[in-house]
Formats: structure tokens, sequence, C-alpha cells
């Protein structure tokens, strides 16, 4: 049950949540509607990422009380990469490393960071080229474009996505895969490879046409720091 907010002369408009409430937006309008905690059992996948981020908060403990001055000075420098975007926040040094940490990770270079500044990641469009089935390996060919004026063999795309039949909406039972492309982005096109994917996705085998729904963000391979969120849905064909 949601109860719809009504903006007032002190709280114009809310976002995220606070103790059992949170507030969705839809339609133009803001509810706000209690939490439902389920007693769910993590995916193999989740738990993995917790225990990384476990790590990467333990490891933050581990740094100089002086070097955690830097990460905090570099922090209030970064936007949060949710809303709302208004240019008056800015998260914490703590968080600024555990992104370059969970980065890392996704290289395959888990290791306690340095601080290193946060630049500007370039704006970038995805486009599909196409899909095959590998050995039982989903193989996703995409173009990134905006990066042809920047060092791209610093950047590789990360995505966090599920595959649909084509024009099927966004269902929340259907799982999700995180993938990282197979090289930097440079050249014509990148690859993304699921292993498994027809054990994640049955209902789309033998399709000539998938349908691939969900986020994706630039990883910096040099900072390990990410770009903002990208929604996409995209239509690969098969060949």
């Amino acid at each position: 049950m949601a109860t719809e907010f009504k903006p007032s002369v002190l709280v114009s408009d809310v976002f995220g949540s606070a103790g059992d409430v949170t507030a969705v937006h839809r339609d133009g309008k803001v509810y706000l509607r209690k939490k439902v905690h389920v007693g769910r059992t993590p995916t193999p996948a989740q738990a993995a990422h917790l225990e990384v981020h476990r790590r990467a908060l333990a490891a933050w403990r581990t740094v100089p009380h002086e070097v955690q001055e830097v990460w905090n000075a570099y922090g209030a420098e970064v936007e949060p990469h949710r809303p709302p975007f208004d240019h008056l926040a800015w998260i914490s040094g703590q968080n600024l490393f555990v992104s370059a940490y969970h980065g890392f990770y996704s290289f395959g270079r888990e290791h306690v960071p340095e601080p290193v500044p946060f630049e500007s990641f370039p704006p970038f469009a995805l486009q599909a080229l196409g899909a095959s089935d590998v050995e039982g390996k989903l193989e996703l060919r995409f173009s990134v474009s905006g990066l042809e004026f920047v060092d791209g063999a610093r950047y590789w795309l990360y995505g966090t996505f599920k595959v649909l039949r084509p024009g099927k909406g966004n269902d929340g039972r259907i799982s999700k895969r995180t993938v990282l492309t197979t090289g930097p982005c440079v050249g014509s096109s990148v690859v993304m490879m699921v292993p498994d994917w027809l054990d994640v996705w049955p209902e789309v085998e033998g399709l000539p046409v998938v349908q691939v729904l969900g986020d994706f963000v630039l990883l910096d391979e040099v900072t390990g720091y990410r770009s903002q969120k990208h929604p996409y849905c995209l239509q690969f064909n098969f060949s």
C-alpha cells in the first residue's frame, strides 16, 4: 500500500529510504511505500559481491588516518551515482575507496587502492551489433561510441542485465547477470560473454532475436572508478 507524497513549502521532493519507508517516483508523482523485508537466500553472485564488499570495508580500516583524509578530500568532489542529481551532495572517502576496490576486483586485480582524484567519464552510447552462441556461452557484440577523443584503452564496458523475448517488459522474477567485456573499448566493437546463458534465460532458447535490458557503465582500469549508470534496452540478432 503506497501513500501519495504531498509536497510542502519545506519539502518539495524526496528520494531514497528512511527507516521502513521508501520513496517511489511514478508518472510524475512521488509515493511513500513501506518496505517489505523478504527473507531470501542470496544468489551465488550476490553472495560473492557481498564478500567483496566486506573485504573492501575491512581494507578501509587498515588505511592510515592521514591517507583516509586524502580519500575524504577526493570524495568531497564526487557526486553520488544516485538521485537527486542536484550538485549539492557528495560522497565520502570511504565510498570512493570501496568503489575503486570493487572496480579493481572486477578486473581481477583486487588490492588496496591508492587515493586518486576522480575524473569525469566521457559520455558514451551503445549499439547492438549481434549475438552468437559460442559453445554454450552467449556472445554479445557492442559498438561503443563517444570515446573517439579519449584513451579508450583505459575504459571497459560493464553491464548488469537480463535477456528477454523482444517486446517483453521488465520482469523482476528474471535473473540478471553482471558481465565485463573481454577487452577495453578500442576498435569497432567490444564483446561480452555470458556462460550457461540458457540455464539462466531458458525462455529465449531458439529465438533469432533477443532483447537485452539493463544498466551499463564504463570501468576505468587506471583508477577502478565507474561512470554513472546508463539504462539500455537493445535487440541483438543472432548469427
